[in-house]
């Protein structure tokens, strides 16, 4: 979308219509453009979605409902407007500085992201669910049906992933409201707290998949997993440092059929294979690791 195209959208946006704006580029996005447009209002992002295809199958309803459920909840920004048949969803800007990986490493980060992400999984149950093992299957599905290429021994996993649904499933917990997509670049740090942004993949789920997924994107080691786990249940909890352990791996290996799914249609400039590669050698190294039955162990045996 040209920039004046981009300009025609937003001038039938009520909170952007009819005023002076500048618009810049944001970086990040892999599925949708993001820009941010100052008004004499205010400054806003705009997520704008191409809406001639959807091979990721990513509700943007449920993304809008669940972003004002995150709002309610106190760390996500303010929604503003939505026009699905445009494909924008408007959200407040907030100021502050973007992490990336070293950040999470930093004295005392940890602390605050658990506390954050205690507050929005205490906060409005969301309007969907989120299961990676559902998730997965359903790339596989696709991934099968147009012949789009997986890692060589993708599926020679199959027999673990479902021993680790078993193991999972037998102490299972209620699920509450969920990013799933916490990258280092979803953290926002103002100074005071730590916001948390994006919720394309949002929905309920098991709090330990939050963990997880946060120690694997952002490359923590596992004592720093052990860090943040403590800190989200106020003491140790091995059986849940085992559980976001190996839902984090579970992560790994579901993202990886969403970076083929990405390397075969999204008209990006970016080396989604190479995305996918990495996932996939994160889970290997989980899956076959010297660990893994213990954990299969350890998630079914209450602390």
């Amino acid at each position: 979308m040209s920039h004046a195209e981009l300009d025609a959208v937003f001038d039938t946006v009520p909170s952007l219509a009819g005023r002076p704006r500048t618009v810049e580029e944001l970086s990040g996005g892999l599925t949708n453009r993001n820009v941010k447009v100052t008004t004499p209002d205010g400054v806003f992002v705009a997520r704008c979605t191409d809406l001639s295809g959807n091979a990721l199958e990513i509700d943007r309803d449920a993304e809008h409902l669940n972003s004002r459920a995150a709002e309610e909840a106190g760390v996500g920004a303010p929604v503003l407007d939505y026009r699905p048949d445009l494909g924008v969803l408007v959200v407040g800007f907030i100021p502050g500085r973007t992490l990336g990986r070293q950040d999470l490493r930093a004295d005392g980060m940890l602390p605050r992201v658990a506390e954050s992400c205690r507050r929005l999984h205490a906060g409005p149950r969301f309007v969907s669910d989120f299961d990676m093992f559902e998730r997965q299957a359903g790339y596989l599905r696709t991934v099968r049906r147009e012949g789009y290429r997986i890692p060589d021994g993708y599926l020679d996993q199959a027999e673990r992933i479902d021993r680790m649904c078993v193991a999972l499933r037998t102490l299972a917990e209620p699920t509450v409201p969920c990013n799933n997509d916490l990258l280092a670049e979803n953290f926002v740090d103002d100074g005071e707290q730590v916001w948390l942004i994006d919720y394309e993949y949002s929905g309920n789920n098991d709090a330990c998949f939050e963990l997880g997924n946060i120690w694997m994107e952002c490359r923590l080691d596992l004592d720093q997993l052990e860090e943040l786990v403590t800190c989200y249940y106020g003491g140790p909890r091995p059986d849940k440092l085992a559980r976001a352990r190996l839902l984090g791996t579970l992560g790994q290996y579901g993202w990886t059929l969403w970076g083929a799914i990405q390397s075969a249609v999204s008209p990006l400039d970016f080396d989604f294979w190479e995305w996918a590669l990495e996932r996939h050698e994160l889970a290997l190294s989980e899956l076959n690791g010297a660990d893994f039955e213990r954990l299969l162990h350890d998630v079914q045996v209450s602390d």
